[in-house]
């Protein structure tokens, strides 16, 4: 399972993306799980990088699901229309 930091804004995507991408590469999973729980203080960044997971998960062959994710952010998901390409984990 990934997990994402307490505070996820613009300054922080670069370096997350890198370090959810490496552990995507080690886990064996076939479904990649997202824990956004922590998330606090975020900005559109905290999307950007979920997508550059899913694409990452996708190109590995694997599929990618979101856990915990805040109210507000899956509101901002809809407003981009990007809600759909992030399915809440089971």
């Amino acid at each position: 399972m990934l997990v994402l930091p307490a505070e996820l804004t613009h300054e922080h995507a670069a370096a997350c993306c890198r370090m959810l991408e490496q552990g995507m590469r080690t886990d064996p999973a076939a479904v990649i799980v997202a824990d956004a729980s922590a998330l606090a203080r975020f900005d559109s960044s905290a999307l950007a990088v979920l997508l550059d997971c899913r694409r990452e998960a996708l190109a590995l062959g694997k599929s990618l699901a979101v856990k915990g994710l805040p109210p507000r952010l899956r509101v901002l998901a809809g407003l981009y229309g990007v809600a759909e390409l992030l399915p809440a984990a089971t």
